[in-house]
């Protein structure tokens, strides 16, 4: 699998958040060139860059209060491991059960941003979603197929999720007027990993996502499409509870340990 280019050779400021794929403490770590600049025409004589002083002072004492030793004591230990070998084939997995996983959501027609995904992110289109896709009855009329387009918002199946104990998190996608009720949702595949989920592991995790979705659209078709009304269907145990796909979810993962339990030991 292709690995991803080095920003460092493009960028002169490389920023990234630590608790994601890292695997490391909620915070972040801003990256900038110091020293003197290449050669360049019209350029002074002797000229360094100047990021150093300016990122330094917005971070302290303009954003952060003080040093937060903890934070930064998690983050050794988590860049120390980012060396390793293990780390190394933990990143490669990342991407191969996030194809995994994009590529059983397609087969079972529904959309991706970008066709599929090369790094840790699923970014699922929900604003495509046809009758065929969530399994429902379709209508032939004159011997014409009539496939009905089934409008979701992210928000609504990132609550849906959430009670079936499965994070998701509601993003925007082309073509998209509100940030707050978007027409898709991120996935992230590290934290699975962590737990030894390998591709067909993800394959399964598809599954109980398609069904999540179909309960959504179950819902918002009674319901409306207002997320007050919405959130009233979830309780609605006879359209199909989420209760259902939890309990299915947790039987998958009673089969993983967590991080730091001997089942999770030996994996990625």
């Amino acid at each position: 699998m292709v690995e991803a280019a080095n920003p460092f050779e493009f960028c002169d400021i490389v920023t990234t958040t630590t608790h994601k794929s890292l695997r490391g403490p909620r915070a972040g770590m801003i990256f900038y060139r110091k020293g003197p600049k290449p050669p360049k025409k019209g350029q002074p004589e002797g000229a360094v860059y100047d990021f150093q002083d300016n990122i330094n002072f917005s971070v302290f004492p303009s954003l952060q209060g003080g040093p937060h030793n903890h934070q930064i004591g998690a983050l050794a230990v988590a860049l120390k491991q980012a060396m390793s070998p293990g780390f190394k084939a933990y990143a490669k997995q990342v991407k191969a059960n996030a194809v995994a996983l994009g590529k059983y959501l397609m087969s079972k027609g529904f959309q991706l941003v970008t066709g599929g995904t090369e790094n840790h992110l699923v970014l699922w289109d929900l604003t495509g979603m046809t009758v065929e896709s969530l399994g429902c009855a379709i209508i032939i009329f004159d011997s014409i197929l009539i496939s009905f387009i089934i409008v979701l918002t992210g928000n609504k199946v990132e609550k849906l999720c959430d009670l079936c104990n499965i994070t998701v998190n509601k993003n925007a996608v082309f073509g998209d007027s509100s940030a707050l009720a978007p027409g898709g949702v991120r996935i992230g595949t590290p934290a699975m990993i962590s737990r030894g989920f390998v591709e067909k592991d993800f394959e399964q995790i598809g599954k109980f996502l398609h069904r999540a979705v179909t309960i959504s659209s179950d819902i918002q078709k009674q319901y409306g499409k207002l997320l007050k009304d919405f959130n009233k269907g979830l309780e609605n145990k006879e359209i199909g509870h989420p209760k259902a796909v939890r309990e299915a979810f947790e039987g998958l993962q009673q089969r993983f340990g967590k991080q730091g339990d001997p089942r999770a030991q030996g994996r990625c």
